[in-house]
């Protein structure tokens, strides 16, 4: 590809069995790559994605509706399908086991593309090999979401829980934009404060930490504690809410302040937490959104 993107994506879509705490299923295509590649590219950004299925999942379909978004698909044994079980009416809570996977994505699969932004968005722990993130960091600001490190699925149930990285002093000088939500957060730092988990965080070499949470999203650059609420009237679309944020936030930050982007990506995912699936509405909407609830 000869034309240079915003952010480069690299994740697989899944095919998402998601059952609310009333008992009601919905299967639905998900997966970080899917929500924010959809975030991107609707505030405009030029966006390539790098989804792995087999055919069970049509990419083509699934990017279809989504505006300047290129699609460079690579193709698996298996495609990576998820079972949500959802404890609260609010969403917070759930079960989740991996009913199938990819395999995994190495450095020497991805392509030569040319992007300012290298958004690792796997969707747990083995799905992209950590050699991936000093390869990426020789091409563009690498942007991770510490999920696809931190949440484990059990080789014999499928079972997901979250442990620990192992890597992450040797890996994070190389993140310059790192997503966790609370609860990763703790886990990664020991700390239940969050401001505090996003300087330890920083301390340890990540340039720009995102701190996501059911009240408020936190950015920490190593000088300054910024915050912004969320204002969602309802959680509907609840699903892909730090994906949305995140990719919002990072490609924004390619020609904003860290509070402008932020604001933005506050809006962003407030106003698609309205509605189920990912966001495909326009920067005009996030805008008239902030107008309305922010400002």
């Amino acid at each position: 590809m000869g034309k240079q993107f915003d952010t480069l994506i690299i994740g697989q879509p899944s095919l998402d069995i998601n059952t609310d705490h009333e008992g009601r299923t919905v299967r639905e295509i998900g997966g970080a790559v899917v929500y924010s590649g959809y975030a991107a590219s609707a505030l405009g950004h030029a966006t390539c994605v790098l989804p792995k299925a087999d055919s069970a999942i049509n990419i083509a379909s699934v990017f279809a509706q989504a505006r300047n978004i290129e699609v460079a698909a690579l193709e698996s044994p298996e495609s990576t399908s998820i079972e949500n079980i959802y404890h609260s009416a609010d969403k917070e809570r759930r079960s989740c086991r991996a009913v199938s996977r990819i395999a995994g994505y190495s450095a020497g699969e991805i392509p030569d593309i040319d992007a300012r932004i290298y958004h690792l968005a796997g969707l747990m722990r083995g799905d992209i090999d950590s050699g991936i993130i000093p390869f990426a960091a020789e091409r563009a600001l690498v942007a991770v979401d510490v999920q696809g490190f931190l949440r484990c699925a059990d080789e014999k149930t499928g079972e997901m829980s979250f442990h620990d990285w192992s890597e992450k002093l040797k890996m994070l000088p190389k993140i310059h934009f790192l997503k966790t939500d609370a609860a990763e957060a703790e886990i990664l730092t020991g700390l239940t404060d969050r401001s505090q988990a996003a300087k330890t965080l920083y301390s340890w070499g990540a340039k720009e930490i995102m701190i996501t949470h059911n009240t408020e999203v936190l950015i920490y650059d190593g000088k300054d504690v910024y915050t912004e609420p969320l204002k969602a009237r309802n959680l509907s679309g609840r699903s892909g809410r730090g994906d949305t944020c995140f990719s919002g936030y990072i490609t924004e930050r390619l020609t904003r302040s860290i509070p402008e982007a932020l604001l933005t990506a506050a809006a962003l995912v407030s106003l698609k937490m309205e509605k189920p699936g990912p966001f495909n509405g326009t920067r005009e909407d996030v805008e008239a959104y902030i107008r309305e609830f922010y400002r």
